[in-house]
């Protein structure tokens, strides 16, 4: 058996794909509907969202000499709006989830420290109430 050969897409095409995405089509119902995988339109928008319409028109694989310049430590790459806003974006998800379990951990402790409070007040309260009633005086 043979494996299918694999389809070539225009630029034009994935955008149009990726814009119909964006505008709130479910990416299931259009990889049905242009029997493509959803893998390969996740892709898309993915590229589509970091470098815009320059992303859909980059060819698969590795690149040639990609390797090499992403090791040396001159080459910084540009800053781009969009992944430098998708990095804070994730740095406050990041933050938040760290701020839910300082207040989780917080509710737990306020719980147990009132718990041995109760717990240290109920023999305290026992002994002095046994104190302080008086013996009787023998007259």
């Amino acid at each position: 058996m043979s494996q299918p050969a694999m389809r070539v897409f225009s630029t034009e095409f994935k955008q149009g794909v990726v814009l119909r995405l964006e505008g709130g089509e479910r990416l299931a119902a259009v990889a049905d509907e242009l029997k493509i995988k959803r893998k390969l339109l996740y892709e898309w928008r993915a590229a589509y969202r970091a470098m815009g319409v320059a992303g859909l028109n980059r060819k698969r694989g590795p690149k040639k000499g990609v390797s090499a310049a992403r090791a040396s430590p001159d080459a910084a790459p540009a800053p781009d709006a969009s992944s430098e806003l998708a990095r804070a974006k994730a740095r406050i998800a990041e933050l938040e989830r760290k701020i839910g379990k300082q207040q989780m951990d917080l509710d737990f402790f306020r719980e147990a420290l009132r718990l041995i409070d109760a717990l240290e007040a109920k023999p305290l309260a026992a002994k002095t109430s046994a104190t302080s009633s008086t013996r009787s005086s023998k007259r």
